[in-house]
């Protein structure tokens, strides 16, 4: 049977659905974007030709990584695993893999940006993966709504342009997989971009990093 199918698996997916679900004003961080999440690095993970052993692990990972939000939007750092965690002991989940979903779900804060193995590269290459593809620009938008909403705010189409651009810029990718297969995208992205923020009268200059 496909690990992804597993009672496990199916499981976890209705419990992070019925935390995520009923979240307003939350367009980014929905359960639609977990499952985007899963079903990239899944697709990651077989294209390096990896091993399914820890299959379940990485899927449940996956699923839990942004749910931290349902607690506490910003300064949410040190909650990171926990829901994840908790959830696992309550279905009696073996702590050296309950251990080992908490510090790949960690790999995600932006800050981290040295993975220590594959897991954590992969997790954090597909969860940004929306970013360069088609949808990107609608994606962008919809986390612009995201933050104007919650935190009462209003973000200017050109600022919002140019912490994108800087986004791209600061970018790099964990895994061979996906910069053979979103370079040419990021590289249209940024260049629509440039061109947005060119239009609204602003000055693209890249930074010397």
């Amino acid at each position: 049977m496909n690990v992804l199918e597993s009672k496990i698996i199916c499981d976890a997916k209705k419990y992070v659905n019925s935390i995520l679900m009923p979240l307003e004003n939350y367009y980014y961080h929905q359960y639609e974007h977990a499952l985007d999440v899963m079903t990239r690095a899944v697709y990651i993970w077989e294209k390096e030709w990896l091993s399914k052993e820890d299959i379940e692990i990485m899927a449940i990972s996956w699923l839990f990584h942004d749910t931290w939000f349902t607690i506490q939007y910003d300064n949410n750092e040190f909650i990171w695993a926990k829901i994840a965690e908790n959830y696992l002991k309550s279905i009696l989940y073996p702590k050296e893999k309950i251990d080992k979903v908490r510090k790949i779900i960690q790999a995600t804060d932006s800050n981290y940006d040295k993975p220590e193995n594959i897991m954590e590269k992969i997790i954090k290459d597909s969860d940004l993966d929306n970013l360069w593809r088609d949808d990107f620009f609608d994606k962008w938008d919809k986390l612009k709504m995201e933050l104007e909403t919650i935190k009462k705010i209003k973000i200017k189409d050109p600022d919002w342009h140019h912490s994108a651009l800087d986004f791209l810029w600061n970018h790099r990718y964990y895994t061979k997989t996906q910069e053979n297969e979103r370079w040419e995208k990021k590289k249209k992205n940024e260049e629509l971009l440039k061109s947005m923020v060119k239009e609204e009268g602003e000055v693209v200059i890249k930074p010397n990093y």
